[in-house]
């Protein structure tokens, strides 16, 4: 069960950090077979790319055209060659694409397999002929023959720096909780902080929503408690001062209770845009009724309710 719950938060933490970069598409079905790719990343021009740099190593993946494949639990010799079988699917059809087209396709086009596990065994590197790079990559990183166009990066043998930040996220145990404990430490107006935050209070959520989770998952989930806390209290804390200026600024009797009031809308308004990104009309619809609650009740219901659980419970 919980399987599923990390493979869908690691698609969608690929999606939201990579976007800024290129296309992402998650789940992509395969034409030869009902199988899916989970991360298929194609970057933008130059002109139109935001800065990879933020993303460390995951960055330098992001360069050229990607499939990643992010396992929760270490990856067997099985699963890798899904993966790889997989990435030549992607090339032919791409390959029949630009003969549609009548387009020459070079090398250069095709893309690349990044596959990403926790932990991955010495017998089984071996057994790929999965080589590392230390002149160009970190420890962790091993590549296949240059034409397999396939990389395994073991998450717990990158060494704990800034730049590998994003990916030990997603690993397990200590290194995950360390990972999360860096991001919650990060500057208030990192780029990617409060989007990555958000994205593990749903899986917080998620993990506390269902029935048949293990110790590791409850650990997680204690673990991710006062980040996410500290999310909460700084959502709050941006209404409050949105709302006072705004008070200040209509006269201080009025302004005061209007400021209050605003207060509370701009706190709301924070909270669904971490939850669930821009403000569409659906989510303005249910604003009046959420002011309706106080502050403590509806900051709970905004940070554990689903979309559709909280348009199902205060819309019209």
């Amino acid at each position: 069960m919980t399987r599923f719950i990390y493979d869908r938060f690691a698609k969608d933490y690929f999606q939201e950090l990579l976007t800024p970069l290129g296309d992402v598409k998650v789940s992509q079905e395969l034409a030869s077979e009902v199988r899916e790719i989970d991360v298929v990343f194609t970057p933008y021009p130059s002109e139109r790319r935001g800065d990879a740099g933020v993303l460390g190593l995951l960055g330098r993946f992001a360069h050229t055209p990607c499939i990643i494949e992010p396992f929760r639990n270490a990856v067997s010799p099985i699963q890798i060659r899904s993966c790889m079988g997989k990435l030549f699917d992607k090339h032919a059809s791409l390959l029949r694409q630009r003969q549609r087209e009548k387009i020459q396709i070079d090398e250069a086009d095709l893309p690349g397999l990044w596959i990403i596990s926790p932990t991955v065994s010495a017998n089984i590197l071996n057994g790929f002929k999965a080589d590392p790079d230390p002149d160009n990559w970190p420890s962790g990183v091993y590549f296949l023959g240059e034409y397999q166009k396939t990389a395994i990066v073991v998450i717990h043998q990158l060494p704990r720096t800034p730049e590998t930040l994003w990916l030990r996220l997603l690993g397990k145990g200590t290194v995950q909780k360390q990972a999360i404990n860096e991001i919650g430490a990060l500057p208030p107006n990192h780029p990617l902080r409060a989007n990555t935050l958000l994205l593990l209070s749903n899986l917080q959520a998620t993990l506390q929503a269902s029935q048949n989770i293990d110790t590791e998952d409850r650990e997680l989930v204690m673990e991710l408690s006062p980040i996410i806390l500290q999310l909460r209290d700084e959502a709050i804390a941006k209404g409050v001062l949105q709302g006072l200026q705004q008070g200040l600024q209509q006269g201080l009797q009025q302004g005061l209770q209007q400021g209050l009031m605003e207060e509370r809308r701009a706190t709301i308004e924070n909270l669904l845009r971490v939850r669930f990104g821009a403000l569409d009309e659906q989510l303005s619809g249910i604003i009046e009724r959420l002011l309706e609650l106080r502050p403590q009740e509806f900051t709970v219901l905004l940070l554990q309710l689903s979309r559709e659980e909280l348009l199902a419970r205060f819309g019209s």
